[in-house]
């Protein structure tokens, strides 16, 4: 009885999980068109701003032209910086833009929730940034809004935590389809990058709505590679090692773009100037780049694409990549809006190109085409900045419609990864999260372990005492408690903490209330967190001591008691955090 009792209860289940899978993926359909009409609006709106600041294509790139002007290149970042910087101060609500990094977050640890307003203002001022002739890419940007606009809808049919957030990869996964014609990298870059893993359960939404973002880009735009190049092969194995090198070099320019964009954040910061008006300063410098190195504006694919098609000399090559390097820190450093994966397929395919230069002088014989080692150094740099190595490789292949140099990109990627995880970390979205104090340490199904804050498990039934008052005043307060526990005040800052078994004799004997203060009895804790603490730096607190109660403070400078926690309420949202944790795990499959 209880044999077939069960059987059934397993055939109902799996009904209902299938039922919810076909629910969700007619829900991905409609997210993925109307993503891929933002995708479509988001290209064209850059396209206007490009003409609205007369930096189209054949402007930009007829430098030797009689037509040329150093005001046409110099001015349109200078004059976009300032409409930036006003529209990110006043127009978000958290004083700074969206981008992928936002949505990682908001898949981890925000239930697949984001915020319309924030990204369409993100969206609109990516927009801005790229058409003025920031050094940003648009694929972060795309991704943001295609994310917002799922969340908006998840939002609004009250989808649980975990269809929100499949949700979200199908946003993602359109809207990487849509803006490169790239429907196998766009479902690759939802599973790994956004979701977090490759879950049974989120395949067929998102590739429901890479594929609809596929159709919708491909009868606007057209089926075409962002690259038009010719064909290229490997000329030997034993270049190999080559591709190997290769992929450690374009690691090691990963790196120092992506430690560079905190440190110039600062640099920013230290300027002591109005945080709206540093992507004008930014785009400033950018302009006078500009003037001799136009080929840095906007997303650089038409430098990327000659670069693919050798007609760059190594020193031209170098110097892109340098000024290239240079350009994107300072953009996004100031303040303009935008990704970095164009950037990194521009540094790439310079930094292959001069590689495939220095190999061939030795052994011109066996090495490859200059082509090859662009493409190469395009796949092994975005996936060291993305850390996002599968989906990144398919991606190139999509973009370029080239997949006879599946060999090297991959021995190239494979090398790029594994020094980028050894010497810095996964990604630069996380790399940024965490410069935010966001630590996603274990993949994103940490997400209630690593909320921000403590904020829902904090009490308000806490007694305060000032050291100077007296010990008639403390038995008073300590009788009264709900907890049994006084915490101390020094001057409005928070000194420790007082039980009853902490006055000693003190507590019957009357004697003494004449010649000591509470301050005199008081016991000096380090046992305390900060309101912006996460779960887990409270667990941390609670097992380093035996006091059950501790108190809650606003920020290290103040130090001003806000609440107290309970080491039960911790306990028990431990409890929640591992019930998710194992929902999430069982989702997978």
């Amino acid at each position: 009885m209880n044999k077939y009792l069960v059987l059934k209860i397993k055939r109902r289940l799996s009904r209902t999980v299938h039922d919810q899978n076909i629910y969700l993926s007619l829900i991905s359909l409609g997210v993925g068109a109307v993503v891929a009409l933002a995708a479509v609006i988001f290209r064209d709106s850059i396209s206007f701003f490009q003409y609205l600041f007369s930096l189209s294509t054949q402007q930009i790139y007829s430098v030797m032209g009689d037509n040329f002007s150093i005001w046409l290149v110099a001015v349109p970042p200078i004059l976009g910086g300032l409409i930036v910087g006003f529209v990110i101060k006043y127009f978000t609500k958290k004083g700074r833009a969206n981008g992928v990094a936002e949505v990682i977050e908001a898949s981890a640890i925000g239930g697949g929730k984001m915020n319309m307003q924030d990204g369409l203002v993100s969206a609109f001022a990516s927009a801005l940034s790229i058409g003025c002739g920031a050094s940003v890419g648009r694929e972060g940007p795309a991704v943001q809004l295609g994310a917002t606009l799922a969340s908006y809808v998840g939002e609004g049919l009250k989808l649980d935590r975990n269809q929100c957030r499949i949700l979200l990869g199908a946003g993602a996964a359109s809207a990487i389809a849509a803006s490169f014609n790239a429907p196998f990298a766009g479902v690759f870059f939802a599973h790994e990058v956004i979701i977090g893993h490759y879950a049974l359960t989120a395949f067929a939404p998102v590739a429901v709505a890479a594929i609809i973002g596929t159709v919708v880009s491909r009868v606007y735009f057209g089926d075409f590679p962002a690259f038009t190049i010719s064909s290229h092969e490997i000329e030997s194995f034993f270049e190999l090692p080559a591709f190997v090198i290769l992929g450690v070099v374009c690691a090691l320019v990963a790196i120092v773009l992506i430690r560079s964009v905190p440190l110039t954040q600062r640099l920013f910061r230290f300027l002591k100037v109005p945080i709206w008006l540093m992507p004008a300063i930014g785009g400033l410098v950018i302009g006078v780049f500009a003037i001799w190195f136009p080929e840095i504006l906007g997303v650089g694919y038409e430098a990327t694409n000659k670069a693919l098609n050798e007609d760059y000399e190594l020193s031209v090559l170098l110097t892109l990549l340098i000024m290239k390097l240079i350009a994107t820190v300072i953009c996004l450093g100031s303040g303009f809006v935008g990704g970095v994966f164009s950037p990194s397929l521009f540094m790439g395919a310079m930094l292959g190109g001069a590689f495939g230069i220095i190999v061939a002088w030795p052994f011109p014989e066996l090495a490859s085409s200059l082509g090859s080692y662009s493409i190469t150094g395009m796949g092994a740099m975005a996936a060291a900045v993305l850390g996002a190595p599968i989906s990144t490789t398919i991606m190139i292949f999509e973009l370029t419609g080239d997949y006879r140099l599946t060999l090297s990109v991959l021995v190239a990627v494979v090398a790029s990864t594994i020094i980028t995880r050894s010497l810095h970390g996964p990604s630069y979205f996380l790399w940024m999260l965490a410069h935010r104090g966001v630590v996603l340490q274990g993949g994103h199904e940490v997400g209630a372990l690593s909320r921000p804050n403590l904020k829902s498990l904090i009490r308000h039934d806490h007694s305060i005492l000032n050291g100077d008052d007296s010990l008639p005043s403390l038995r008073k307060s300590l009788v009264s408690a709900a907890n049994g526990e006084v915490f101390i005040t020094q001057e409005g800052r928070f000194f420790g903490r007082l039980m009853i078994s902490d006055m000693g004799k003190l507590a019957f004997d009357k004697k003494y209330d004449e010649q000591k203060t509470v301050i005199d009895l008081v016991t000096v804790t380090d046992l305390f967190v900060y309101e912006t603490d996460t779960l887990e730096n409270a667990v941390e607190v609670f097992s380093g001591g035996e006091d059950p109660l501790v108190a809650v403070l606003d920020a290290p400078d103040t130090k001003k008691i806000v609440g107290c926690l309970h080491e039960r309420d911790v306990i028990r949202a431990q409890l929640t955090y591992v019930r998710q944790l194992e929902r999430l795990r069982e989702d997978e499959h």
